[in-house]
């Protein structure tokens, strides 16, 4: 059996499926895999037309995909202190009326900083932008965009751009709902049917065991992609978002992406799930 699987080069995504993609997890799928940013995966699971059997999407965009996809209960990133941070180029920057750049509108980012934006700047900001998240920070720093949202390794790397941490999406979430932050989700499509749709997660989990065993396997795979990032950085951004709710959501794991999909379509951020919208086979 092969599948077409979509992920980020992101060391995370890369970490956990580098035994998978190498053909080291017995009994698992070969995977044919594309490298992709988050807003191009967003789109394909959304439109339904791309063709892959299995994608890391955002979990804000889980809404508008369940019909079709399957939520797989492990492979994503979903953890604490790990959450998106808005940056500016001047401290305490008021962004009412502001330009800020997102890595998508159907990130779980940007729907993270809707929710604080909501109570933080009752004024509204203003201008939206979209661009690849590695393109961010460059663009706040030139003044291009008044403030960026901005993930991943940015957490790490941002003092290196002189740019300021206005507020971390994170601490918000955490410290207004007691829940870990839901990130990325990995999906597959339901019409593989529910034995393959278990072989993947059980592919999944045993990947991310296997990294956790022997890390410098994975080595060469997530370095190749991690675009010139520092190993250490590297090193950092997968202790931060490869963790016990990558082997397993957990009871803790789904309470978090129901409380985050409940609570923003009380907002009327996204529509509303089914009762059995989360369910895995």
């Amino acid at each position: 059996m092969q599948l077409r699987i979509a992920y980020s080069p992101c060391p995370n995504d890369t970490f956990v499926f580098d035994a998978w993609a190498h053909g080291r997890v017995p009994g698992a799928p070969h995977l044919d895999v594309t490298f992709a940013d988050i807003d191009v995966t967003n789109g394909w699971a959304e439109s339904g037309t791309d063709g892959r059997d299995v994608l890391k999407v955002s979990y804000a965009v889980l809404p508008w995909i369940l019909d079709e996809y399957a939520l797989l209960p492990c492979g994503g990133a979903l953890g604490r202190g790990c959450g998106p941070l808005v940056l500016t180029r001047d401290a305490g920057t008021d962004l009412t009326g502001k330009t800020v750049a997102v890595p998508s509108e159907r990130s779980t980012a940007y729907l993270l900083f809707r929710l604080w934006a909501a109570e933080a700047v009752p004024g509204g900001v203003g201008e939206v932008v979209v661009m690849p998240f590695h393109e961010i920070m460059p663009a706040v720093r030139d003044g291009k965009v008044d403030a960026g949202l901005v993930i991943h390794e940015a957490r790490f790397t941002y003092k290196a751009y002189a740019l300021h941490k206005l507020a971390d999406m994170g601490e918000h979430w955490e410290s207004t709902t007691g829940l870990p932050i839901p990130l990325g989700a990995i999906v597959a499509r339901r019409s593989l049917g529910a034995d393959t749709l278990r072989l993947l997660a059980d592919s999944a989990r045993a990947s991310v065991r296997m990294a956790w065993d022997d890390p410098a396997a994975s080595r060469p795979y997530v370095m190749e992609h991690a675009q010139e990032m520092d190993p250490k950085v590297a090193d950092q951004h997968i202790g931060l978002y490869v963790n016990e709710f990558t082997a397993d959501l957990g009871e803790a794991g789904y309470a978090a992406v129901r409380g985050l999909l409940t609570r923003a379509a009380a907002e009327g951020l996204v529509p509303p799930l089914g009762p059995d919208a989360l369910a895995f086979p």
